[in-house]
């Protein structure tokens, strides 16, 4: 089965196994960068959210309430939206993972923080491993560069989705590491220039790492196939 990756910029990707679209962290709403709006998306089965920063959790309440979308993420950003009145929720933390009606998420260690907009506990950053039509996806969320990429990049990742941009994430020469360990069949850099702090020369990090994997820089709204 074919999957599709869809970026919107930032850290936001729609992944569409022909029968369900799971988004990730779906900041859309004062995005710089973002050229649609929420309300262009015509379908959302399942929201994937790394962690409760403003640029990640982004719409997921909005997203989740107009398409009876089940949240997945942290159990205390799931208890936040359900406060909220978010409806379909599950709760996971890193380790073994859970099998979902669109295939299997497993949440993974990030080296970063996780308050929510209002300033409340919103758990532990994490990245996620996403399984589904046959292919497995590897989002880092917003993370430093750590030694346990090498595991994460153990079993085949037929992509990953590697922030760059530096600041308040891994940079350029971070993610070539990172690139280093997982070993992906496809790599899609993310997280960078949205704001100046986070300027990055995306083709200079394609060149550099095209001696360890296939790098596809997205143009924003770009969708792939794998």
């Amino acid at each position: 089965m074919t999957v599709s990756i869809k970026w919107f910029s930032h850290a936001a990707f729609a992944i569409e196994n022909g029968e369900h679209t799971v988004l990730v962290d779906p900041f859309f709403t004062g995005n710089p960068l973002c050229s649609i709006k929420p309300d262009e998306l015509e379908r959302v089965d399942a929201i994937v959210v790394t962690h409760g920063h403003r640029d990640h959790i982004g719409d997921t309440e909005y997203l989740a309430k107009k398409h009876d979308a089940t949240v997945i993420s942290s159990v205390e950003i799931c208890n936040w939206l359900g406060k909220r009145g978010v409806k379909k929720l599950h709760g996971q933390q890193p380790g073994g993972g859970h099998s979902h009606f669109f295939g299997t998420v497993k949440f993974t260690a990030a080296v970063h923080s996780s308050s929510l907009p209002d300033g409340s506990y919103g758990g532990i950053a994490m990245g996620v491993i996403l399984e589904t039509g046959g292919k497995r996806i590897y989002h880092s969320g917003d993370t430093a560069l750590f030694s346990d990429m090498k595991i994460i990049g153990k079993n085949k990742l037929d992509a990953a989705l590697l922030c760059i941009g530096g600041n308040y994430t891994m940079d350029v020469s971070e993610a070539l590491e990172a690139a280093s360990m997982l070993k992906p069949g496809i790599l899609i850099p993310m997280h960078y220039d949205t704001w100046e702090v986070i300027r990055q020369d995306v083709v200079s990090f394609k060149n550099k790492a095209a001696s360890i994997c296939d790098v596809r820089i997205l143009g924003i709204n770009d969708t792939i196939t794998i």
